[in-house]
């Protein structure tokens, strides 16, 4: 049997889960026997596969082009996983939400406060924010959900482990919300 493929995925978050799964140490060295890292923002593949065993995917769905990405993420994997707080529930990126668009767009680029430069909000090369962030079961179906901010490198570990054994893992033990 070849290896599995994995692909490691950030949306809307501090990539702090991605530290956690660097924190991993030699035990990468383990799973490098075990799977194929095919696509990552460790790695330099720009676009995602057509097939994927195993997605890590941290952070909430804040834009335009995180909904599109999750949305062909979920059609190209086999196993979906959300990685962190905000994965599993929209966490900080979410304390946007009680605020219109427009507000946080003005704060950002044109409030005198904020801005000490010529004032404008781009246009190009900008996702569009969308009204509300949130969690990525609201937007595509999840099949693993782990907790934490970030979830430990030990946590991390145990997921993909018990997946390459084929099992789902129970992290009732292991995570809670911000642990």
């Amino acid at each position: 049997m070849g290896k599995v493929t994995v692909a490691t995925v950030w949306l809307d978050g501090c990539s702090g889960c991605h530290m956690s799964l660097i924190d991993m140490d030699e035990r990468l060295i383990e799973l490098a026997e075990h799977i194929e890292v095919v696509y990552s923002p460790l790695v330099d593949r720009k676009d995602y596969p057509d097939s994927v065993d195993v997605a890590i995917v941290e952070g909430a769905v804040s834009t335009d082009e995180d909904e599109a990405k999750i949305k062909k993420i979920r059609t190209h994997t086999k196993v979906l996983v959300a990685l962190g707080d905000c994965a599993v529930d929209a966490n900080v990126p979410a304390m946007r939400n009680p605020i219109k668009v427009q507000d946080v767009m003005d704060r950002g680029y044109t409030d005198p406060e904020t801005v000490a430069l010529q004032p404008q909000i781009p246009t190009e090369n900008l996702p569009r924010l969308l009204p509300y962030v949130r969690p990525m079961h609201e937007v595509v179906d999840v099949d693993v959900f782990v907790q934490g901010c970030p979830p430990s490198a030990d946590t991390i570990y145990y997921v993909i482990t018990e997946l390459l054994a084929g099992r789902q893992p129970d992290l009732n033990q292991m995570t809670r919300p911000g642990a």
